[in-house]
Parts: C-alpha cells; structure tokens; sequence
C-alpha cells in the first residue's frame, strides 16, 4: 500500500530520565497528542531503579528499599523499574481507537505486543479470566495478572510478561505499559523493533521521529517539580 495511505504515528525514542521526569513527559504527550491531532508511541529508560504506583493506589504497602516511588497518572498496580521495557502509546480524543470501549482499547495495543513477543520467541495469550481476587490497594502489577494482561505459559502455570495501565481524558488516552522476561535486557533492542514494526502492520501506520521542542521540556520540567517529585502528589495516599 502506498505510505500515503497510512495513518502517521509520532515515534519517540526516549533515553533515561528520573521518574519524576518519565511521568511528567508522558502526561505532556497527552497535550502534545490533542495539540498536533496525532498519536504517539514513546519508548525509554528509567536512570534509577524506581517503583511506579497506581493512582488509587496506597504508597505505604508497596513501598520497597532501594526503588525511588512516583505515583503513575494511570491505574492499575505496582511496577519495578529495573530491567523492563517501558512504552507509552498516546491516542487522541475522537480516534477510532479512542472511541473504543476500554477494554477494547486495551485488546488492540496488546495485540501488537504479543505479535512483537511472537517475533522473538515468546508465545502469549491475553489473560480473560477476571476472576482472580485481589487487594487493589496493594496489588503489584506482575505478581497479580489482571484481565487483558499478557502471559507466557512457563511449565504447568502462566507468567505474565506485560500489563498496562489507562487514563482516559477528554484529551484522549494515556496508556503505559510494562514488558519485563527473562534475559529481556539483551532483547530490548530488537523488541523495540518489532513493536514498532507490528504497530506499521496491525495499524495500516506510519512513524515520524517526534523530536520535542524547547517548551516541551520546560512544561515537562515544570511539571515534574511541581507534581510528580512532591510527596503531595507520590504519597497523597
């Protein structure tokens, strides 16, 4: 099909940040995203080993020595930053995808992460049974496989190698998302790769490289001083 047929993606190859930074990038994506009427695919780093809590979420019970907290602007639960792969997808208000059910939302981004998985060997399946229990204030996010999650069968049990969290604005639709396996660290290139190579054909899409702008960085900083870094905000809870 010919490129001027496809939909145009914004693609950012992040480095490392703080937490705080990480945070305060991606809700200044959801901005970003409604501003330029575009969606975004945003991969990067963490230049600590940090832990991200949902936004219901309770600090004082998942707290872990030597993990630096900040409270995500999504749901779900608690994440390690250590060795995974995080990714950020941005969609904004009156897109197909958006105007999806949340679930449904959720069905398609992890589509494309299973293919990507597929593509170096790891064989996956969406988890649909939502009938597992759980304390949602203290829940952590790859000890506690949630419906729409994605696992990998290890032997007689399942593992889960990815999950995500949503917030939905009138902006559009935050999604962060986590990948973390076995010897990830030496396939995270080449998984990049074939997610970004997935979303092209699952989506009918193409990528521009988003390169942000000085103002970009000063909102972003800005925001990260004054919210994500502040107990107020990480410890609200």
């Amino acid at each position: 099909m010919n490129q001027i047929d496809k939909e145009t993606f914004f693609l950012w190859l992040d480095h490392e940040h703080s937490p705080a930074l990480n945070m305060a990038f991606d809700e200044e994506l959801l901005s970003e995203s409604a501003k330029l009427n575009s969606c975004f695919l945003r991969f990067y780093n963490w230049d600590r080993n940090a832990m991200s809590i949902g936004y219901i979420q309770s600090f004082s019970e998942t707290f872990k020595d030597g993990y630096e907290l900040v409270r995500r602007p999504t749901g779900g639960g608690v994440v390690f930053h250590d060795i995974d792969l995080t990714y950020t997808v941005v969609i904004p208000s009156g897109h197909i995808i958006e105007k999806l059910p949340r679930e449904e939302s959720y069905f398609v981004i992890h589509k494309i992460i299973m293919k990507a998985l597929a593509s170096i060997g790891i064989s996956s399946e969406i988890v649909t049974d939502n009938s597992i229990k759980k304390e949602r204030m203290k829940m952590q996010c790859f000890t506690s496989p949630a419906k729409f999650d994605i696992s990998s069968r290890q032997g007689s049990s399942n593992s889960k190698v990815a999950g995500a969290a949503q917030r939905r604005t009138k902006l559009g639709i935050l999604h962060q998302g986590s990948i973390v396996f076995d010897k990830i660290k030496d396939k995270k290139t080449l998984l990049i790769k074939n997610i970004i190579e997935a979303f092209e054909s699952e989506l009918n899409t193409r990528f521009d490289e988003f390169t942000p702008n000085r103002n970009f960085f000063i909102r972003a900083e800005k925001l990260a001083d004054e919210k994500y870094s502040r107990d107020s905000w990480n410890k609200m809870r």
